[in-house]
């Protein structure tokens, strides 16, 4: 699969999402992804470099562009880290943790963003307005409790299949609650 066609889905899945669901700038924008299943292989037996960086180009052009921080979720081999920009660790109180990603520690796309962000650190925990997971990487956990599950009209990326999720607020309250 050619790269520029991967980047021009991840641009199109994200702004798909963002379009119908626009979110706050600053928020966090959560994003798992299994290279190796986007070049058709399976899930952490065949990472490729060069989609991890296509993918983290692209999102992150997109993202930068709406004004939200890129997480970019490490495998389970780093208990599905986040690597993300200092300065939204610091907005969001978040403790950096000792570890640098690599291709078969942490995924290929944590170490794109490590190598691609001005000042990247490892969070254990993000809980992000919105994201997308190429390829069942299990993004859940880094998001807020009511995530709202979309499902683009672009299914897959490269042979991955790929969902979206935006976070609303928890309605409380019973019957005499009001919401808007």
């Amino acid at each position: 699969m050619e790269l520029d066609e991967i980047k021009n889905q991840v641009t199109s899945v994200i702004n798909e999402l963002l379009d119908a669901h626009p979110q706050k700038e600053g928020s966090i924008f959560v994003i798992g992804c299994s290279s190796s299943e986007i070049c058709g292989g399976t899930i952490g037996k065949n990472s490729s470099e060069e989609t991890g960086r296509a993918v983290f180009e692209a999102a992150k052009s997109v993202l930068d562009k709406y004004g939200l921080f890129i997480a970019c979720q490490c495998c389970e081999h780093l208990n599905r880290a986040l690597i993300i920009e200092e300065e939204c660790a610091l907005r969001y109180s978040l403790e950096p943790v000792c570890v640098v990603p690599w291709v078969h520690g942490g995924g290929s796309l944590a170490t794109a963003a490590w190598h691609g962000l001005d000042a990247p650190v490892a969070v254990e925990h993000v809980k992000a307005a919105a994201g997308i997971d190429i390829g069942s990487t299990l993004i859940g956990m880094h998001l807020k409790d009511v995530a709202v599950p979309v499902h683009p009209k672009q299914k897959f990326i490269g042979k991955a299949y790929v969902t979206a999720a935006y976070c609303r607020p928890k309605l409380i309250g019973g019957e005499r609650a009001r919401y808007e």
